[in-house]
């Protein structure tokens, strides 16, 4: 069996190919990055929330959410809002699209009136089609 080293000069030919090892190396790498970084990324309000046996409705990709918290504080995406400037904030977010779905978080220990007193506050600001938000599973006690 003859074995020929030498190429002579057509061993110096260029390569028109594109060597896509590294880059799947890269993207892999990426991608277990951001399926281990985006769990973390969510921040949530800790809020207990009654249970529910009502259909679940599809939401948007972007619900625009207000939370109730236990010490009657309010939180409009993320952002604490207080009652007088809820309308303002509201307008902010929405663009003063009153048309606009908002999803109301309350705790299970907010009282019935002042989960009401919100209620009539998103009323007055124009804002009419309000979503409850409730754990699915069986009714709470």
């Amino acid at each position: 069996m003859a074995l020929r080293l030498d190429h002579g000069a057509d061993a110096l030919d260029e390569m028109h190919e594109i060597n896509v090892t590294p880059f799947i190396d890269v993207m892999l790498v990426l991608l277990i990055i951001f399926m281990i970084a985006a769990p973390l990324a969510t921040a949530d309000i800790a809020v207990n929330l009654p249970s529910t046996n009502a259909e679940r409705t599809p939401q948007p990709d972007k619900p625009l959410t207000l939370t109730l918290k236990p010490d009657l504080a309010l939180t409009l995406d993320d952002k604490a809002v207080t009652r007088d400037g809820l309308a303002a904030a509201l307008d902010a977010a929405t663009k003063s699209d009153r048309k606009q779905r908002v999803y109301l978080r309350a705790d299970r220990a907010v009282p019935y009136g002042d989960l009401m007193n919100v209620m009539n506050a998103l009323r007055s600001a124009g804002y009419l089609d309000v979503a409850l938000v409730g754990l699915e599973g069986a009714p709470s006690p």
